[in-house]
């Protein structure tokens, strides 16, 4: 009797027990789960952001290492400098011309892509092509293309009566064939998120549109454009990411890696690694470029989704008035 009722006191223990570890096990799984996330962020992300903050702070170069406390004397230094701003209009002049054709023309291909065309996997295939090739081959061959004598589009500007463009020696023409190397390398790969987001859309809009009457072009503009506004928002925000940071193209523009004899398509990166690997050596004030770098990319982030994100919900607004109407 007395074993008998210690089995019954023991098995509601157990019970009781596996109870309060399933209930745990339910806690703390999704946080183990994502923690392999979060571990690798703070390694490669967060604590190397920090630490360049930290250097910013030093007078800190490659040779002697660590050097006194300065403050923000390193970010008043080079926000003085002429070649710092000089390097923020090449970034914005370039990320524009880039971002803003690259979008455009990864709609448009993707939309030709979405229709039910011939050997459509082949296409789809080869609009990804040129995102494969490295960065460095890619530079090399516009670099000659764009040749300022000699290149094969003066050749052609030259056949139909167009006098040659210094493409290395002008602004404008550097930024426009250093766009049209980031434009060759990341259409393709933006046009594939497009089209993914194109064929989530439920054929059964489509099919109702037509039989209002409306045309491809008219379902385009008022079914697949505003569906696709996520996507949208997150191709605007990464191309900005990726557009500001911009340095394998025109670095390999030229032989120098300059950015030309006036630092005319010199970028705020090829600026950060002038400071700290070339003549001045200061990876303190490298480190505090590459810090208003984050800033000014974090704002010019905010912002785009603000605008976007106000477009949309006008864009709506005006829908659900006509609906109403």
């Amino acid at each position: 009797m007395s074993g008998h009722a210690v089995g019954e006191r023991v098995e509601p223990e157990r019970s009781a027990l596996r109870q309060r570890l399933s209930a745990l096990d339910t806690k703390i799984s999704p946080y183990l789960y994502i923690s392999p996330f979060f571990i690798l962020f703070f390694l490669v992300g967060l604590f190397p952001l920090v630490y360049t903050f930290w250097v910013s702070m030093h007078n800190w170069n490659l040779i002697g290492g660590k050097g006194k406390f300065v403050g923000f004397d390193n970010y008043t230094h080079v926000l003085k400098q002429e070649q710092f701003w000089t390097g923020l209009r090449n970034t914005f002049s370039i990320f524009l011309l880039s971002g803003v054709t690259q979008t455009l023309a990864a709609l448009i291909l993707a939309a030709l892509l979405n229709q039910n065309i011939r050997a459509k996997t082949f296409w789809r295939m080869g609009v990804l092509l040129p995102y494969v090739v490295a960065p460095v081959a890619v530079g090399v061959i516009f670099s000659k293309m764009f040749a300022d004598q000699s290149g094969l589009i003066n050749s052609l500007l030259g056949a139909i009566g167009i006098d040659p463009i210094t493409w290395h020696a002008s602004v404008l023409p550097s930024h426009i064939a250093i766009a049209t190397m980031v434009n060759f390398r990341w259409t393709g790969y933006v046009t594939l998120i497009f089209l993914a987001a194109m064929q989530a859309i439920p054929r059964e809009v489509y099919e109702a549109a037509m039989l209002d009457g409306a045309s491809r072009m008219r379902q385009f503009v008022s079914i697949t454009i505003p569906m696709l506004r996520p996507t949208i928002i997150f191709v605007i925000i990464t191309a900005t990411i990726g557009g500001l940071q911009i340095f394998d193209e025109p670095r390999v523009f030229d032989q120098t890696g300059q950015g030309g004899a006036d630092r005319q398509w010199m970028t705020i990166t090829m600026y950060i690694y002038e400071l700290g690997w070339g003549s001045q050596k200061s990876f303190g004030r490298a480190a505090a470029v590459s810090w208003i770098l984050f800033l000014i990319i974090i704002l010019v982030g905010i912002l785009n989704f603000l605008l976007t994100r106000r477009i949309a919900s006008s864009d709506s607004r005006r829908s659900r008035k006509k609906a109403k109407a």
